[in-house]
Parts: C-alpha cells; sequence; structure tokens
C-alpha cells in the first residue's frame, strides 16, 4: 500500500508540473519546473507500463473466471503477463531509489602510483591508459591537468579531467587501492611481484557548487621542474595552491600560469567537494560502510593477476578472466555493471529494511 501511494504522488506530482509548464511561467520558474519533471519523467514511464500490464491481467482473470471461449487461451497467457508485471514492478522500485546528485556530473580522475617503486609507476600508466581506452570507448574526452612520469615509465601520478555522459555515475566505482600481480620487465629471475597504484575519482564540482574565499587559500608560483634529463620551462609557470583550513595541495605545472591557476582550482573544488559529499555520507550512515559507490580509498579492491590472465574485484568477489581485455577497456564494462548492480541491490535492501 505505501508503494502504491507513493507512485500515486508521483503520478500527481508529475501531473501537476505539466499543467504549470503549459502555463507559460517565467523562465526562471519554468527551468525549475523542467529539472523536476526530467526527473520524474523515467519514473512516471515505469508506472504508466506497470499499470497498463495490471489492468491487462485484470481482464485476463475475468475472461477465466468468466468461463467463456476465450478463458484457455487467457490462462494460456497469465504466467507470462506475471513475468511481465514482475519485471516492470522492480523497474518501478529501481526507478524510486534515491539519486547520487553527482551522477551526471564530470569527474577528476587521480592515478598514483603505490608501494612497488617503478613497477607501481608502471602500473599507474596501465591504468590511466585503461581509463582513457574505456573513456574512448563512451565517447568521453580526457583533459591531463597534471603529470609526474616514473623514471622508468608510467606515472608517479597523474590527474585528468574526464567530461562526457554519466562520467562519474560510472567511474566512481573505481575510487581505491588496486594491486598488479605480476613479473616486472626488470625482474631476472622470472619472480611475481606484487605492486599497487590509487584511483581516486571526484565529481567536478563547479564554483555554484563550492565557493572557495580568497583568504583561504595561499597561491604560490614556482619554477616548473619535470623529471631527470628533460627540458624544463624556465619561467616560474607553475602554481601550488593551499586550502588553509583543510591543508590540501593541489599543483599545475603546465606553461601558462594563468591556466595552472584555473585547472588547480578545478582541482582543488573537487577535492573539497568531495570532502563535503563523504562527510555527508559518513553523517548519514554512521553505523555502517557502503563500500561499493561510497568512494572509499583505504581498502585494496581490485587484483590484476597476470600470470593467470584474471581479474577480482574484491567488494563483490567478481572473478573474470579476461585481463586483457579489461586493460584494453573494452571489458571494464563488465565490472562496473556488476558493481553498480550490487549497489543497487544494496540501496533496494535498505528501501525494504
Amino acid at each position: 500500500m505505501a508503494l502504491r501511494q507513493r507512485l500515486d504522488e508521483v503520478v500527481d506530482r508529475f501531473n501537476i508540473l505539466e499543467q504549470r509548464m503549459a502555463a507559460g511561467p517565467a523562465a526562471d520558474e519554468y527551468v525549475e519546473l523542467s529539472r523536476e519533471y526530467a526527473e520524474l519523467e523515467p519514473i512516471v514511464r515505469h508506472v504508466t507500463a506497470l499499470r497498463e500490464a495490471e489492468r491487462e491481467l485484470a481482464g485476463i482473470d475475468e475472461m477465466v473466471d468468466a468461463g467463456d471461449e476465450l478463458a484457455e487461451l487467457a490462462a494460456a497467457e497469465r504466467p507470462a503477463l506475471l513475468k511481465r508485471i514482475e519485471r516492470l514492478s522492480e523497474e518501478v522500485r529501481l526507478a524510486l531509489l534515491p539519486k547520487d546528485e553527482a551522477d551526471s556530473k564530470n569527474a577528476i580522475l587521480e592515478v598514483r602510483a603505490g608501494t612497488g617503486g617503478q613497477e607501481a609507476a608502471l602500473f599507474a600508466g596501465d591504468l590511466f591508459r585503461m581509463y582513457e581506452r574505456y573513456a574512448a570507448e563512451r565517447g568521453w574526452k580526457v583533459e591531463v591537468m597534471s603529470l609526474s612520469e616514473g623514471e622508468a615509465g608510467g606515472y608517479k601520478e597523474i590527474v585528468a579531467a574526464v567530461r562526457g555522459n554519466d562520467v562519474f555515475a560510472r567511474l566512481k566505482y573505481e575510487s581505491g587501492v588496486h594491486r598488479v600481480q605480476r613479473v616486472p620487465v626488470t625482474e631476472s629471475g622470472g619472480r611475481i611481484h606484487t605492486s599497487a597504484a590509487t584511483v581516486a575519482v571526484l565529481p567536478e564540482a563547479q564554483e555554484v557548487d563550492i565557493e572557495i574565499p580568497a583568504s583561504e587559500i595561499r597561491i604560490d608560483t614556482m619554477r616548473a621542474s619535470g623529471a631527470g634529463g628533460q627540458h624544463v620551462n624556465t619561467t616560474d609557470s607553475a602554481v601550488r595552491i593551499t586550502h588553509i583550513p583543510t591543508g590540501i595541495v593541489v599543483t599545475s605545472s603546465e606553461k601558462s600560469q594563468h591556466q595552472n591557476r584555473a585547472r588547480a582550482m578545478q582541482v582543488l573544488r573537487a577535492r573539497l567537494y568531495d570532502l563535503e559529499r563523504q562527510k555527508a555520507d559518513a553523517e548519514r550512515a554512521a553505523e555502517r560502510r557502503d563500500q561499493v559507490g561510497s568512494g572509499d580509498r583505504s581498502e585494496r579492491i581490485r587484483t590484476y593477476n597476470f600470470p593467470q590472465g584474471r581479474v577480482t574485484d574484491h567488494r563483490i568477489n567478481l572473478t573474470l578472466y579476461r585481463l586483457s581485455e579489461i586493460l584494453d577497456g573494452t571489458a571494464l564494462d563488465e565490472v562496473i555493471d556488476a558493481l553498480a548492480t550490487e549497489h543497487q541491490a544494496r540501496l533496494l535492501a535498505d528501501a525494504d529494511a
């Protein structure tokens, strides 16, 4: 009964929005109305399909009870219709789940080498290339904002902006410690080494999301530097911004000081926005931690085992023997889809509790 009442409220609100939009409101009110309308429209679409199927079932039951000449045919159609109603009911419940307001945002992707020295930097490079290829598969754009190369290749750290449709909704499950098990190219004895890299995916915040007073930041310019032996820009163009209240420090070292400042502020806003989201999550769920989708970066989330050609996501105990395709970005969706499904299942369980 509670669910039906909730659905009635959603449909009633949707109809009111349609009427108010048709009445020709002022531009700013129309924007607000259309935003809410767009949020409710997919829910109402699912509800309409469910109710049509339920009316169809009621008609079939009437024919069966009447025992007329179509009763046998109607009875034969009933099992398939019941399955369709079950599926539509599940779709309605999923559509009613609370949405993460950041899902539609672009993302700041940060990949850093962890334990493992040069091999960790090489692995960080492999991970970043995986995300680049995955982004290309989905038609997203990747813009490198800052990087520090490893001595033997790969990256000690690389930060990039990823832009496109539902970027954060897909990449948010990648935050955490990624571990690799393989024989490094520098290993002459053929022994398998374990290295790690950390991935952080932050929703890109706009100025309207996070306002940073000038009094809370310190901006330093410094001489740009690069990896050993590489050409170094000799102008004082690199920018380091320190957020005084939190101690967060971001840097950017491209050739343009103006561009560096803008990029560093972009990353700082994303980190502060993510910090606020984490605080809100902790307040709403202090008694438990939802590992999937929580952005928790303190735990190992995935292992890439080269000798066995497998990838294991430890949060959902998923193992796929498709390591090369996942690192190519073409099979990463299989992992992300499984994580998203598990996350939805947890949300449904919470809603039913």
